[in-house]
């Protein structure tokens, strides 16, 4: 599995704990940034990740800023990609599940460490359950194309 990863400033240590929790999983990413503190603009992250999602370039993307909110707007507006702003892991599961997600967004300011971990642990290890799910993905990607 490949996965894009990137957060605004607002994100920034959370994306750094992510990148770890990835290399000890032996799970390929790239950083598209930001890489400090300093204030920057969340599409100007969001937008590389979810074209590189949605060229299928990375299997998957995973967005952090304050809220999780931004950042998720941003990423949603190009073609192809399904971001869930997750912050618990039942919703991070069924946004697998049930919605095929491929990108998770999360916000640094609303949940803690421990947590958001264990969010990315359940979105990366959950599959897509297709099914009567999948003539709902079909259905959003037939408004998408509209």
């Amino acid at each position: 599995m490949r996965v894009a990863l990137g957060s605004d400033h607002g994100g920034f240590t959370l994306k750094e704990e992510i990148k770890s929790y990835l290399e000890k999983e032996g799970i390929e990413y790239k950083d598209f940034g930001t890489n400090s503190t300093d204030s920057c603009d969340y599409p100007d992250i969001a937008l590389p990740v979810a074209q590189g999602v949605a060229s299928g370039e990375f299997d998957r993307g995973i967005l952090i800023c304050g809220t999780g909110i931004g950042i998720g707007i941003a990423a949603n507006k190009v073609r192809g990609i399904r971001a869930a702003l997750c912050h618990d892991t039942f919703s991070a599961r069924a946004s697998r599940e049930h919605n095929d997600a491929n990108i998770l967004t999360m916000g640094e300011r609303v949940i803690g460490r421990g947590l958001a971990l264990d969010i990315v642990d359940v979105w990366i290890n959950t599959d897509f359950s297709g099914g009567r799910h999948q003539r709902r993905v079909d259905k959003i990607n037939d408004i998408e194309n509209k």
